[in-house]
């Protein structure tokens, strides 16, 4: 896998109010070969041009999803880009290998504290549990999950904790970027 196969979509519906996924984006932006695409501002009318974005898929290996956690799952830009994009026959289903083997990683944050996902936590269940259907996703798809990086209470961190989870980001992201397509740190999606 090559930098200029990393396409990395952006979705956070109020990017002014969140510093850490500013950071997030900021930072893959600025790597070489790394496509950003940043959904809510390309598509601020939510008409999303499938046959670009399958485009785009095509000549990716790694695929990030970077966004928050809301709602105890993906932005509505996001959900209504998976419904345009991820067509069957092209990315599932007979003849839908397009995203096979593509590496498939979430990158995200919630305004939530570590200790509130959990069963005696504020949500009542672990993180974990909110994760499977980003994981059939990926599994529906062929692609390999790779687990995900996550800022807990991302809104109250300091700007010491936002730094470290951008240099973690980017070091994953230049790690990935030379790893062959079997590297140990991704397992396949179940």
């Amino acid at each position: 896998m090559t930098a200029s196969n990393i396409l990395v979509l952006y979705a956070h519906p109020a990017p002014q109010r969140s510093p850490v996924s500013r950071r997030l984006a900021d930072t893959a932006r600025s790597l070489p070969g790394v496509v950003l695409r940043d959904l809510y501002e390309t598509y601020p009318d939510f008409d999303i041009d499938g046959k670009y974005e399958r485009a785009l898929l095509d000549d990716a290996s790694l695929v990030v999803f970077l966004h928050p956690i809301r709602w105890y799952g993906m932005p509505s830009i996001l959900k209504e880009w998976m419904e345009v994009v991820l067509r069957p026959g092209w990315a599932y289903g007979d003849g839908g290998h397009a995203l096979r083997g593509k590496g498939h990683w979430l990158v995200t944050s919630t305004g939530s504290p570590e200790g509130a996902w959990g069963v005696d936590g504020k949500h009542g269940r672990p993180f974990a549990d909110f994760l499977p259907p980003f994981e059939q996703t990926a599994a529906l798809c062929g692609m390999r999950w790779i687990p995900p990086l996550v800022m807990h209470d991302a809104a109250q961190a300091d700007a010491a904790a936002v730094e470290a989870h951008v240099a973690e980001f980017r070091q994953r992201l230049e790690a990935y970027a030379g790893a062959p397509a079997t590297a140990p740190e991704v397992r396949h999606g179940a």
